[in-house]
């Protein structure tokens, strides 16, 4: 999944506030590893994002759900004089800029940025003498910095995802092939492509990651025509590049194998948003399940998660605890 995760969209009347806040998150994640506040500010601006007015105070915020005390403060600085303290001090800081920045390339997370930083590291260049440092896949994010900064137009995932829905029928027409994340919300552009795949005959059983072996290489092999580089592939998912042509970006690729009873809620799950995917699990609770990525299971009295439900779509899912029923472009919390 891309680690640009924006909020913000051209329809946001409180776009200001969600960039402050998205900012504040990448630093509670990156630089401070607090991701209680990652995802109290990363919540925030979602729910900023999809209000339809524009906030006037902090006192106004604070009626939304998932804005405090504190975050409401915030708005109220940021009103008042424009900025920010804490981001001032932010920026200020050299060393908490340059583990930000390093942490942007794919495959750096916020400890090798810091171990980075620390040995005196701090610019995207500097890392290029210093690349026998960086693993297989920090080497093809460097590799590739520029092009996955870009983000990806919907036009072209939908070019890639045409692509892939038809080499990959012709391989067995028994696939089903879904590009998830925001694309499947319905958003202008991406930070990568995000595909889920499933076939008929693949089962949650013992010999799941073995078939699912032989079918993921399957799967690769045939879309030569899209990928230029794996940075990994394990039994069930797939990590790597693509590009459509020699005038196109490279772009991230994730492939997952999902067995076939297991779809729709991995499908739910990989669509998202964070948020939206978390306020469902609650629910789901409430009305006595268990919801993961994985199924959707009752809760018997003794507590114990019972027998995975038998599902036929997405729907089911909303069906079974009540939920009335979203559909992916109204999941953007």
């Amino acid at each position: 999944m891309s680690k640009r995760k924006n909020p913000s969209n051209s329809n946001n009347l409180n776009a200001d506030f969600c960039e402050f806040l998205s900012e504040l998150a990448e630093y509670e994640k990156n630089v401070s590893r607090n991701i209680h506040k990652y995802n109290a500010y990363r919540k925030a601006a979602s729910v900023l994002a999809s209000h339809s007015k524009r906030i006037k105070s902090g006192e106004e915020a604070k009626k939304l759900n998932g804005i405090g005390d504190k975050i409401s403060l915030k708005i109220d600085e940021f009103l008042q004089t424009g900025k920010l303290r804490k981001l001032e001090n932010i920026h200020n800081d050299n060393k908490t800029q340059a583990i930000t920045l390093l942490a942007r390339v794919s495959g750096i997370g916020p400890v090798k940025a810091a171990e980075l930083v620390n040995s005196g590291i701090m610019t995207i260049e500097e890392l290029k003498q210093h690349k026998n440092k960086l693993t297989h896949h920090q080497l093809i994010g460097l590799k590739y910095f520029e092009d996955f900064e870009k983000k990806i137009p919907r036009s072209e995932i939908k070019e890639v995802e045409t692509i892939m829905k038809r080499v990959i029928s012709d391989l067995d027409p028994e696939f089903t092939v879904t590009i998830c994340g925001s694309f499947r919300r319905g958003k202008s552009e991406s930070g990568d492509i995000d595909a889920l795949v499933t076939h008929t005959s693949l089962r949650a059983s013992k010999d799941h990651k073995k078939q699912g072996e032989l079918l993921l290489n399957k799967i690769i092999n045939a879309l030569e025509v899209l990928i230029t580089e794996t940075i990994s592939k394990g039994n069930t998912k797939f990590m790597g590049v693509c590009r459509l042509s020699p005038e196109h970006s490279s772009r991230r690729l994730d492939i997952r194998l999902i067995a076939n009873e297991q779809y729709y809620c991995a499908v739910l799950y990989f669509t998202g948003s964070d948020v939206f995917n978390k306020e469902m699990r609650a629910h789901a609770l409430e009305k006595g399940f268990t919801l993961n990525e994985y199924s959707l299971r009752p809760i018997g009295e003794t507590g114990v998660p019972g027998e995975p439900i038998d599902l036929t779509s997405e729907e089911d899912i909303f069906d079974y605890i009540d939920y009335p029923y979203k559909k992916p472009e109204e999941r953007n919390l």
